[in-house]
């Protein structure tokens, strides 16, 4: 039988918080693909550095919401709500880079290896994320 403080010991809250933030993060990225036009995971085994860029910028700016939202809030629950909230929010801050390009396709920029669209999607997603995280309730 478990003790009734099994979760406060902070080897087990880490592990239980680490294991929550990989399994969301698999799931985001897994939307991540279904959103952009390209095979993120294809595209950089092919050596697409700037598909690989845009995608490390996600999955940093995944991160640190996570992060945030890990030192914000005393309950799993909450945890995960609001760093999915944080996500969502970074799917929409991608709807509006490609919005805000007119003038060339974000996703076919970063498809045909233009690092210096990847590397703007990698720092969009890295600097919007520290914004996001600041303001999780």
């Amino acid at each position: 039988m478990l003790d009734s403080n099994f979760w406060k010991y902070p080897i087990i809250e880490t592990a239980g918080y680490f294991s929550v933030v990989v399994l969301c993060l698999v799931v985001s990225m897994a939307l991540f693909e279904v959103v952009t036009k390209y095979k993120n995971w294809e595209e950089i085994k092919k050596g697409n550095v700037a598909v690989a860029l845009a995608t490390g910028g996600k999955i940093l700016g995944i991160c640190n919401i996570f992060r945030y939202s890990i030192a914000r809030h005393s309950t799993l629950s909450e945890m995960i709500g609001w760093g999915l909230f944080g996500f969502t929010l970074l799917i929409v801050a991608y709807f509006l880079f490609e919005f805000m390009t007119p003038r060339f396709n974000v996703d076919q920029e970063i498809a045909n290896d233009n690092r210096s669209v990847g590397f703007i999607s990698f720092t969009i997603s890295v600097g919007l994320s520290f914004v996001i995280g600041a303001s999780i309730a």
